[in-house]
Parts: structure tokens; C-alpha cells; sequence
């Protein structure tokens, strides 16, 4: 397929720059595979969708307030995005001005509390700094910023520090929210939880790569960042077990369901135990393995998210879907309203 074929028109007032006032004020698009049919519903009737038996799999990776801003020696400013530690207590960044962050050169916060040297300097910004004094994950708590994505139009707010992350975020190291579970409450999962559905806990470490673009017409010759990703022996006995007794797989996004396809590759093709750095992409054509159905927000076009929602619900629905949303005023991408693809 061409990039090209999933593009759409959005009018900028269905991005949704803050979330829902109440997280059960979410809509839901359901999207029925077999049928084609589109139901327009509510997030808080997300168990009139399931049934008793099925298994949800959620991300527990949480967001650090990985946005830090630094100045050189000069008193230049110098943005820098945390995407991954390295060896040696090292971490790999993203620095905006690239230029001004050369190797050597040193980069401390306002107050002088954390110091941080460029020791190696990579393509496209990247860059590798070393705590050279202070503490970093203190550092990050005093001075760091929610790295919010880049379509929502307004400097983070404090709020954002807890609205911004799942109830369920429990392993720091993301740079982006799992957004399809930001639509949890803790009353929903207890409601699902009574109703019969059983909860897996996987990981998958959200990095920038989540929102970079698909320049190439031919998606085939993009290259997805590495992101860590964990899938447990309990988690996947949880899954395969509702397999089992005729319950489906409901993949909490689509950080989730490259978390379990991942740990699919890593058994033959069976769900079980893996962990590591995956570059896992989905798109279509592909055969899912470990995901009957699909919560999701609305995602960007020409992005690597689009093309797995693509890949799971059909080409011809999506964009029915993303059409029939954008027409009956959904909100848009990680604040916005969510899909579900059963």
C-alpha cells in the first residue's frame, strides 16, 4: 500500500488539547470487522463491547518528565528530550539546537543542581550525555517538563504531570503515554474486573519514534526506533488462558499490541514470556497473533500507529472510520476520543 492511501483531512479544532473533563467523558467509535458497522457509544460503556471470559492487556509503562531544559556555559539555551538510557548511568537525548550541543560541551539547569556533559553526538539530534553533578532523576522531578506531543498547541501544564499517564503506569521510562489508556478509571476496570474480564499487565517504554513521520511514499522503507518492551510468564499465561475458555485478547492500544506481537516473534509464534528492544512494525498486510480486538485512539496520518490500526481493522474501515469520526466531531489523537475495533 502507499503512505498516501490513509490520508485525511482534519479540521484543527478536533485536536484535542486538553483531555475530557472526566475520563469516562470519552467517546467510543466501535468498529464491527465482520460487518463493517460503525456505533457510535461512550467510553463508560466499553463493557457492553466485551464479555465475560475476555482478557484486556494494558501498558504499565509510565511517563518521566523527560523534557529538560539546560543552558551552555555561553548562556545559550539548549532542549533536551530523554529517550533511553545507556550503560554507565549514560542516557541517549534528543537536543534542539543540535548544533549547540557539540561533544564536550557541558549543560547544566537554572539552578546549577544538575550538570550534564555531551559525550558522543549522533544524526538527527541525537546526542549522549553523562551526569557529570547532581542527581539526574531529581533533576528531571525539579526542573523536567511532561513531554507532551507536538500537535497539542500550549506549554505543559501541572496537571498534565498525572492526567498524562494511565492509573494503571506503574515502570518509569516512557517519553509518551499508551493515550487508548488514558480512558481508564479505576471504577471501569473494577466494573470489567466484575464483569468477567481478566487484566494483563505488559510493558512497552513509549519512545519519540511514536510520533516521527512517514516520509517514504512506500511505508516498507521506514525504520521504527527501538523501544523496550517486557511480556511476563503470568501475563502471558493470562492471555493464552482466556484464549482458552473461548475469551478474546483486547489489546489497550497499540503500544500493546507490538508488545505482544513482539513477544509472539520471540515464541514461534505463541504467546509467552519475552522481553527486550523491539523495532516491531505492523502494517498491512499482517497476521495478528496474539490480538482479537483493539482499543485505540485517532492517530496521526502518515504514522506508523495508523497503518496498525489499518493492518487490524481492513484499509477500506479505517478509513470509513476516521471519516465517520472527523464527520460526527470525535476529538483527535492523544486527548481526544478512543476506537474500538472488535
Amino acid at each position: 500500500m502507499r503512505i498516501e492511501d490513509l490520508d485525511y483531512e482534519l479540521p484543527p479544532e478536533l485536536i484535542a488539547q486538553h483531555p475530557p473533563a472526566r475520563r469516562e467523558d470519552a467517546r467510543l467509535l466501535v468498529v464491527e470487522r465482520a460487518s463493517g458497522a460503525l456505533h457510535d457509544d461512550a467510553i463508560s460503556h466499553l463493557g457492553a463491547w466485551l464479555r465475560a471470559g475476555d482478557a484486556l492487556a494494558i501498558n504499565e509503562t509510565r511517563v518521566i518528565p523527560a523534557r529538560l531544559n539546560t543552558q551552555r556555559k555561553s548562556g545559550g539555551r539548549v532542549e533536551l528530550l530523554l529517550v533511553r538510557p545507556e550503560q554507565d548511568g549514560a542516557w541517549r537525548v534528543l537536543a534542539k539546537p543540535a548544533k549547540k550541543a557539540a561533544q564536550g560541551e557541558i549543560l547544566t539547569t537554572a539552578d546549577g543542581c544538575l550538570v550534564l556533559e555531551v559525550i558522543a553526538a549522533g544524526d538527527e539530534g541525537e546526542r549522549v550525555v553523562r551526569v557529570v553533578r547532581g542527581d539526574l532523576r531529581a533533576g528531571l522531578e525539579a526542573h523536567g517538563d511532561v513531554p507532551l506531543p507536538p500537535y497539542i498547541h500550549r506549554p505543559p501544564e501541572p496537571g498534565d504531570r498525572e492526567r498524562y499517564q494511565t492509573v494503571f503506569a506503574r515502570v518509569e521510562g516512557a517519553v509518551a503515554a499508551p493515550t487508548a489508556g488514558l480512558h481508564f478509571t479505576p471504577e471501569l476496570l473494577a466494573s470489567l474486573e466484575g464483569a468477567g474480564v481478566s487484566t494483563a499487565r505488559v510493558l512497552l517504554h513509549v519512545g519519540p519514534g511514536t510520533f516521527r513521520p512517514i516520509s517514504a511514499s512506500d511505508p516498507r522503507e521506514h525504520r521504527m526506533d527501538e523501544e523496550w518492551f517486557e511480556v511476563s510468564a503470568a501475563a502471558a499465561a493470562t492471555l493464552r488462558d482466556a484464549r482458552a475458555r473461548g475469551g478474546r485478547i483486547v489489546a489497550v492500544g497499540t503500544t500493546v499490541a507490538r508488545a505482544l506481537e513482539s513477544a509472539c516473534d520471540a515464541n514461534a509464534g505463541a504467546i509467552g514470556a519475552a522481553s527486550g528492544w523491539t523495532r516491531k512494525f505492523i502494517l498491512p498486510p499482517y497476521q495478528f497473533q496474539a490480538v482479537d480486538a483493539l482499543l485505540t485512539n485517532f492517530h496521526l496520518p502518515r504514522t506508523t500507529l495508523l497503518l496498525l490500526v489499518a493492518a487490524f481493522a481492513g484499509e477500506e474501515p479505517t478509513r470509513r472510520a476516521y471519516a465517520h469520526a472527523v464527520a460526527e466531531r470525535y476529538r483527535f489523537y492523544s486527548y481526544g476520543d478512543a476506537m474500538l475495533v472488535v
